[in-house]
């Protein structure tokens, strides 16, 4: 009999799928200090299976990932306990600082709709002046802890 871990576990497809209809990570990177740093981030998903995100340069996630590049990545949702989904990548990050590379990687993060939705031509400009001080984090996972509690259809 199958142990409850590997019953809730996903498949690779299901982790591709459930990453591919989420929009917000939580990206924690190690601090100088040794204490981890999460923070909550738009992401995208390249044709690789690579995370993508986007900050300014020199914000302390980026200044933590060029220290170490090791990151932990966390995507979960799930209001009740038999709900609960969520993948957890360990992962290798690369710091990309090249304007064409940053500009196409932001056209593949996913944003909330309200935001999208309220996207004007001075927003535009403000996005464009941006991108001088932005880079692309893109992540390689290298292992993979994931969870759905919605396979033990309710028994627990």
């Amino acid at each position: 009999m199958p142990s409850r871990r590997e019953l809730i576990r996903m498949t690779p497809e299901e982790i591709r799928g459930y990453l591919e209809a989420q929009r917000r990570i939580i990206l924690i990177s190690n601090g100088a200090d040794g204490l981890p740093h999460a923070v909550p981030m738009n992401y995208g998903i390249d044709a690789q299976g690579r995370i993508l995100i986007t900050s300014f340069a020199r914000s302390q996630k980026v200044r933590n990932l060029e220290r170490d590049p090791r990151a932990t990545l966390l995507v979960e949702s799930g209001a009740r306990y038999s709900e609960m989904r969520a993948v957890m990548m360990y992962a290798n990050a690369e710091i990309i600082r090249d304007a064409e590379q940053v500009r196409e990687g932001m056209q593949q993060l996913r944003a909330d709709g309200v935001l999208v939705a309220s996207r004007s031509p001075a927003m535009d400009a403000q996005i464009r002046q941006s991108m001088a001080k932005r880079v692309l984090l893109r992540f390689t996972p290298f292992r993979y802890v994931s969870w759905d509690h919605a396979k033990l259809a309710g028994y627990y």
